[in-house]
């Protein structure tokens, strides 16, 4: 591992997306999601994923080129298109265009089909919330879990993002429905540890906690069990609804991997319109501090709230540099044509 400064990591994916055909102002934006998810310290969607997203555009399953155009018009409900866009730069538009709405309207719902992966689903309730506004998003992906009783894979683990305004500290939840995401176990098995909870099945159906059986077995456990499970088969059916797009069954005939063509939805609610920005700082507050004040279980020093640990990660990270695995490192390094001396 190494550490290598922010702005640094930034550059160097700039360049490695220039390369790929992205143009200038596109690749910085999206390797600014990119490092900002690495200093965050979610490194699966961060650095970690910048070599397969090249690879997609390579092979044309990303249009560097594409924009979202408008499907239908309904209140405060639109829908787009997004023409297997980058998926960074899709939903960084149905974010910013829920906001617009929502600053009219009191509450903005913008749905997104045929688009592709959004990286970090956080980043779009940080986005959001960074700006005052309360955000629920969350994406169908391609089939990587099996559904509750099954074997192989037929439900994706349909990332799910809450994220409220708070001058301290936004609240901001991003989970997958499983148990733990596939970027996760890529990042564990990397640094030769295992995760600290069983986080599904080896080939031979026993529970481990040992990222690489599981990776190769794609029995990966669904959050809650049969609960993720269910939350997980809804999410996706209400992600294709809304937009008028493909569930995850349509995106597995695609067959392109990585959620291409997948559906997502954006809505957006602004505070300041309902109780107004301090009763919002103040609810917040008090629910923070509460969970904080918690008394912590045997095996825990504190408990925290949603995007509490992002914070602290994202201010040692800046001060001294994202914490980089050495072969990642190098493979972004010779896309982006630097040596890694």
């Amino acid at each position: 591992m190494a550490r290598i400064p922010f702005d640094t990591v930034y550059e160097v994916v700039t360049e490695a997306f220039v390369r790929a055909g992205m143009d200038e102002a596109d690749a910085r934006t999206c390797a600014r999601i990119h490092a900002e998810s690495s200093c965050d310290g979610i490194y699966s969607h961060g650095l970690n994923r910048v070599p397969r997203f090249v690879d997609y555009l390579n092979r044309g399953w990303v249009d560097a080129k594409a924009r979202p155009t408008i499907v239908k018009e309904l209140g405060v409900i639109e829908i787009y298109d997004g023409h297997t866009g980058p998926g960074i730069l899709n939903a960084l538009f149905a974010t910013e265009r829920a906001m617009a709405i929502a600053a009219q309207q009191g509450v903005g719902i913008v749905t997104l089909r045929n688009t592709t992966h959004w990286m970090r689903g956080g980043t779009y309730g940080w986005h959001a919330a960074d700006k005052g506004f309360v955000a629920i998003s969350w994406t169908n992906t391609e089939s990587c879990m099996p559904a509750w009783g099954g074997k192989n894979p037929r439900l994706g683990n349909n990332p799910f993002v809450m994220a409220v305004p708070r001058k301290k500290g936004n609240i901001v939840l991003d989970m997958a429905m499983s148990q733990y995401s596939y970027g996760k176990l890529q990042v564990t098995r990397l640094k030769g540890a295992s995760l600290p909870y069983p986080g599904g099945f080896d080939k031979d159906g026993n529970l481990t906690s040992e990222p690489g059986p599981i990776e190769q077995s794609m029995r990966i456990l669904p959050m809650g069990y049969w609960k993720g499970s269910g939350f997980a088969i809804l999410l996706d059916t209400l992600a294709a609804v809304l937009s008028e797009g493909l569930p995850t069954n349509q995106i597995d005939a695609v067959g392109k991997g990585s959620c291409t063509g997948c559906s997502q939805v954006f809505i957006v609610f602004d505070p300041r319109q309902l109780g107004g920005e301090e009763f919002t700082d103040k609810v917040a507050d008090s629910v923070a501090d509460y969970v904080n004040a918690s008394v912590p279980a045997e095996n825990s020093k504190e408990v925290l709230y949603p995007g509490q640990s992002t914070l602290r990660i994202r201010g040692e990270h800046r001060a001294n540099g994202i914490v980089v695995d050495d072969g990642v490192w190098a493979e972004v390094l010779a896309l982006a044509g630097r040596s890694a001396a």
